[in-house]
């Protein structure tokens, strides 16, 4: 082949031209948004050890803790919830967990979770939100569970403190039939 014939076989892209998206990606460089994802992969490691009661100190005492069943919705309160969890119902749900009077607290699954796929929905002056990919993967009783979610977490900031006013998680098969976890998303 000469150089000639190289350069005739260069294709030519005829296909329209995208616009281009605007992902939020160029806000990830934000320090508040950094911030944000620390504390986003933080909630997942003490998930992830079982850290029950240092998680729940990540909420605001106004946080909510949503998984709808609508994959849809965005009226929770009007809709039908696997979880919808306000600070005194957080704090049941965690009780049970580590006092071990409830099923799923007993031999409990050993997890380990991954986020990724951060997009900046919103900032404001005192929160970012985020949307992200969560995989969950949990083992019990010599299985596994492996559950695929997408997320929304906002994060609100007093200063240097950042907490979590709402995590809102919708799950892939939401409006299947989804097996009791026996752990925290």
């Amino acid at each position: 082949m000469t150089a000639e014939t190289i350069e005739e076989s260069t294709g030519i892209d005829n296909r329209p031209a995208q616009e281009a998206a605007d992902l939020g990606l160029g806000k990830l460089g934000d320090p508040r948004v950094g911030r944000a994802i620390e504390l986003i992969w933080h909630e997942a490691r003490l998930l992830d050890d079982k850290a029950y009661e240092a998680w729940q100190t990540l909420y605001t005492d106004d946080a909510k803790y949503v998984i709808p069943v609508d994959p849809d919705t965005d009226d929770f309160e009007s809709s039908l919830n696997m979880v919808y969890d306000d600070a005194r119902m957080r704090h049941m749900r965690v009780t049970r967990l580590v006092q071990g009077y409830s099923m799923s607290a007993v031999a409990a699954a050993r997890t380990t979770r991954t986020i990724s796929r951060f997009t900046v929905e919103e900032q404001t002056a005192e929160t970012v939100t985020l949307r992200s990919a969560q995989v969950l993967v949990g083992f019990k009783r010599e299985k596994f569970q492996v559950l695929g979610a997408d997320l929304t977490h906002r994060i609100r900031f007093d200063g240097d403190d950042a907490r979590i006013e709402l995590k809102l998680i919708r799950l892939v098969n939401a409006d299947a039939a989804v097996n009791a976890s026996g752990f925290l998303l």
